[in-house]
């Protein structure tokens, strides 16, 4: 990471944070911009059951919304965590109308502790709560480069 950074400082790169994160479950990519210019992609894995927005706690599904990363968890059970700030008004109005629990503690983290060995190999299925699953070192990059308040789209 270390030599990939200055690499890019020798090459002129810009190595701005990113303001805006935008999630497509479709397609199973975490996307980082800054002022409209693409940072990184990463391809991700989604909660167990991905299709269609969260509408309870326990349901698997990876909600689909805007919302802002909020927090981060140096010493999470995963390799690092920064939390989305899920459920909203409106996810909490939609739940409490069908009588359940919106749920929440959903993240984009690294892989559980003691498995970052498993590396890409993680995205053959999707295997989450609900939370964004991507490699300890793609959790790296996603730590420093994305600060607590910027905004996450999850679009279908």
């Amino acid at each position: 990471m270390v030599l990939l950074l200055l690499i890019g400082i020798l090459a002129g790169e810009d190595h701005a944070k990113a303001d805006q994160v935008i999630l497509v479950k479709s397609l199973r990519t975490l996307t980082l911009l800054s002022h409209g210019k693409i940072l990184r992609t990463y391809k991700v894995a989604l909660g167990g059951s991905p299709i269609g927005e969260k509408e309870q706690q326990g349901d698997h599904k990876t909600p689909e919304g805007h919302y802002v990363l909020d927090r981060r968890n140096p010493k999470s059970r995963f390799y690092k965590s920064i939390h989305i700030s899920y459920p909203n008004e409106q996810d909490q109005k939609r739940a409490s109308g069908r009588g359940v629990a919106a749920g929440g503690d959903i993240m984009i983290h690294g892989l559980p502790n003691g498995f970052g060995w498993l590396r890409a190999t993680h995205r053959t299925r999707d295997w989450t709560d609900g939370c964004i699953a991507v490699t300890d070192e793609e959790m790296d990059e996603i730590w420093e480069l994305v600060p607590d308040g910027t905004p996450i789209e999850i679009r279908p």
